[in-house]
């Protein structure tokens, strides 16, 4: 049993080592590609061709490691453009690409040019942000709700980047961003707010059956009380202050929870709530829920090791690990709902390329070219 537990162990670490092996050799075959196309004798201005659809797919696929490499040896690569006329930014807004599009950074005050660029249909970067994500970068995120939310975080990134007249102006058909964006997410707005209603109703169930519990039990207190003073029986009794302190943690995280749900149920649906307001408000209820229950949990223990074991100390052994098992089952069903909902909510997948040692290629180089 003892070899299978380290078998088991061990098998994750040997898939990391082989997956960070694989990566080391795909860099290193594509640093060998790129120097072997350095090597051709081409004319100057057949060169620079063969990086041209590379730097482009990788700014479709987020690939920085390949957009770097491809930078450093042609810098021009930064102006490349595709058919319908998109270069590597313009790429990683419509296909959120988020590594690539940090390199805007780089190029410091030369990037407000992407502030009033617009396509052959007069669509500045902000109509291009409005379409819907690729659907393979939808399914990265858990459920249609935090799929919306980081659609609405990549509008408002971009929105900082582009000038004030153009978050109204119109393109060649009459629409303007907004437009774009609302006729594009039509139905993952309906998806995300039936997911939020089917979360906030199942958890409000559970809230309300452990509010109803513990409210009752605060008021039939373990043991009883004296009829002549009313007082709990067990009231000096150190094991009655746990299940008291237990029962009346559980009782507010419980009401708090099911006052989450309620206003999550009974509140607006409109794109912006999506963005923090609906987010933040699941998070407070999923974790005063996790709360209550474990409260619930532990005054439930207290209340057995009071009346029916006898003050028993080697019954806490049995009760613990008892408990234990709602405790976990229940932290490893909602932990990572609540950490996806957090990261998604306060994390920045937006990072500044300031440090020096995140790119190999030559800044100047680059900013001075797309100034040509």
């Amino acid at each position: 049993m003892e070899l299978i537990h380290l078998c088991r162990m061990i098998a994750p670490i040997k898939h990391i080592e082989k997956k960070k092996k694989e990566w080391e050799e795909a860099k290193e075959v594509l640093k060998l590609v790129c120097a072997k196309i350095d090597k051709l004798e081409l004319p100057d201005t057949d060169h620079p061709r063969l990086y041209a659809r590379p730097v482009l797919e990788a700014a479709r696929q987020d690939a920085y490691e390949v957009v770097d490499e491809i930078l450093m040896r042609s810098p021009g690569a930064i102006r490349y453009k595709d058919k319908s006329g998109y270069d590597i930014i313009q790429l990683a807004v419509i296909h959120r690409s988020e590594k690539i599009y940090n390199l805007i950074d780089i190029l410091g005050e030369r990037k407000s040019v992407y502030r009033m660029m617009e396509d052959s249909s007069k669509n500045n970067m902000l109509h291009l942000v409005g379409r819907l994500a690729p659907s393979h970068k939808l399914k990265l995120r858990t459920g249609a709700a935090l799929q919306l939310q980081r659609e609405l975080q990549w509008r408002e990134e971009v929105a900082q980047l582009v000038f004030p007249a153009y978050i109204t102006k119109e393109n060649i058909f009459m629409e303007t961003p907004d437009m774009v964006f609302t006729k594009e997410h039509e139905n993952l707005v309906k998806e995300g707010e039936k997911w939020m209603k089917t979360v906030a109703e199942s958890c409000s169930i559970t809230a309300a059956l452990i509010t109803t519990i513990v409210f009752a039990a605060a008021i039939t207190v373990p043991g009883g009380s004296k009829q002549d003073t009313g007082i709990p029986v067990f009231t000096k009794d150190i094991t009655f202050t746990i299940f008291a302190v237990s029962d009346a943690i559980s009782l507010f995280a419980s009401t708090t929870a099911l006052l989450m749900f309620q206003s999550i149920l009974t509140g607006r649906f409109s794109e912006q709530d999506f963005l923090v307001s609906l987010p933040r408000r699941l998070i407070i209820g999923l974790c005063a829920l996790m709360i209550s229950t474990t409260a619930m949990t532990v005054a439930f223990s207290t209340t057995l090791f009071l009346v029916f074991c006898h003050k028993k100390l080697w019954m806490l052994a049995p009760i613990g690990v008892l408990a234990f098992l709602p405790i976990s089952s229940f932290a490893t069903l909602q932990i990572p709902l609540i950490v996806d909902l957090f990261r998604s909510t306060y994390g920045h997948i937006f990072e500044k390329q300031t440090n020096k040692n995140s790119h190999r290629f030559n800044p100047d180089d680059i900013r001075l070219f797309f100034g040509k």
